[in-house]
């Protein structure tokens, strides 16, 4: 079974509108693959009980990006009554992510490893937060964020009940009815054959697909124009009100 090490703890307090929200930064360390995870952790502050449980997030980066770059999907999160778990997939030492098609093949090691981490979060957290779903998680990504979050479903498909993506464009969505799935996609790079769903595929999944005119890959996270911004919230916010 893997275990965790606990390296460093530092508990924080952001202020989210009028309330102090305590914060925890810190890595784990997954013993099994001698692997130092960062994450921020933050839970909500709604009445969560064993009996009656929250939702859990996990929020993925895209490549080269922080993994605290999605506040604004995180603070909408937050607003659900989710706990959200901001997770560094990538680390100093890891290979680089692969330029060359097929990517299917190509970058599946980088997917697989990100998975990996997500089953290993899961199996520590869940004991700390007994309060917290995790066995029907949401799953957050931007781009190779978002990649990993697509493969987590079709290999655990059972454990997942939605999966967000930010212009993500090599791993398949999701095809099931039981996963309800948000993509925003960017207007200045398309989509590898098959990711997206077909008209036809439309009707039989609970999939939006959004396209964000005038948007640019590298621009949907916080730093990016605040019209795009602020229209990724509304999304998010419009989405998580439906399922």
């Amino acid at each position: 079974m893997l275990t965790l090490r606990k390296i460093t703890l530092l508990l924080a307090f952001t202020l989210f509108g009028q309330r102090a929200i305590a914060t925890e930064t810190e890595i784990l360390f997954d013993s099994q693959r001698s692997r130092h995870i960062p994450v921020t952790i933050t839970p909500t502050d709604s009445k969560c009980t064993a009996q009656k449980k929250c939702p859990v997030v996990f929020i993925g980066a895209g490549y080269g990006m922080a993994h605290t770059d999605y506040q604004f999907a995180q603070q909408v999160f937050h607003q659900h009554g989710y706990l959200t778990v901001e997770v560094a997939h990538e680390l100093n030492g890891d290979p680089s992510l692969n330029p060359e098609p097929p990517y299917m093949t190509t970058r599946m090691e980088n997917w697989h490893r990100g998975v990996e981490t997500l089953v290993f979060l899961v199996n520590e957290l869940k004991g700390r937060y007994p309060a917290y779903d995790f066995n029907q998680l949401t799953l957050f990504g931007h781009s190779n964020g978002g990649d990993i979050a697509a493969l987590y479903a079709a290999i655990y498909p059972a454990k997942v009940s939605k999966v967000i993506t930010l212009d993500h464009r090599r791993m398949l969505i999701p095809r099931n009815k039981n996963i309800a799935v948000l993509t925003l996609r960017g207007s200045d790079y398309p989509a590898d054959d098959n990711v997206l769903l077909t008209q036809q595929e439309l009707a039989l999944y609970p999939v939006t697909q959004v396209t964000m005119a005038g948007s640019r890959h590298n621009d949907m996270y916080d730093g990016g124009p605040k019209v795009l911004v602020e229209r990724m919230r509304k999304e998010l916010d419009a989405f998580l009100s439906r399922y």
